[in-house]
């Protein structure tokens, strides 16, 4: 039945994932001391480009923006991940009528999601900031992880809740069963 407490729970594991797409998965600032300027640029996972390359902040310092589409810096497995996490849970939502099949899938989605924290957090995160450093020719650079790397941490635990809620449903299923 499609009105249970996992499908909550599935619907905000999408969620989640979905909010990936919308947000920077991390923020960079690279500061030159000999020109007297910052450099500022974010990973997402879709490229997005600033037509201003030139801004001003408040205490008059020149800010650089760096675009993800000038390094051709490519985000498309974690796309995929994304992308099948959201299939696969979707996909779980409608089926309901054979529980055993349900909690496979979902266990499926809990692996490919904690493959894409994985990537996010050990791999791409690094690997931009060392394209941006190699880039840019500098080396201070620091880093500040946004909501979309910690997302898919959030739809983690909404996966492993409505497993949870799936295997309750089952048992309670079986219990009516022994007793007619």
């Amino acid at each position: 039945m499609i009105q249970r407490i996992q499908t909550l729970w599935l619907a905000l594991a999408i969620l989640c994932m979905a909010l990936c797409f919308v947000s920077p998965l991390a923020s960079y600032k690279l500061n030159d001391p000999a020109l007297n300027q910052t450099t500022e640029a974010q990973l997402d996972l879709i490229a997005k480009s600033n037509p201003e390359m030139l801004n001003e902040i408040a205490n008059m310092e020149p800010v650089v923006t760096f675009s993800q589409k000038d390094s051709g810096f490519s985000t498309w497995p974690l796309i995929t991940l994304a992308c099948l996490t959201i299939a696969i849970a979707l996909i779980s939502i409608f089926l309901f009528h054979n529980r055993m099949r349900q909690i496979k899938i979902v266990m499926v989605g809990f692996m490919i999601n904690l493959v894409y924290a994985f990537v996010v957090f050990f791999w791409a995160v690094d690997k931009y900031a060392d394209v941006v450093k190699n880039y840019m020719h500098l080396n201070d650079i620091s880093v500040s992880w946004s909501i979309g790397s910690y997302a898919p941490i959030a739809s983690l635990l909404f996966l492993f809740l409505a497993q949870r809620a799936i295997r309750k449903d089952e048992a309670k299923v079986r219990a009516a069963d022994r007793l007619r």
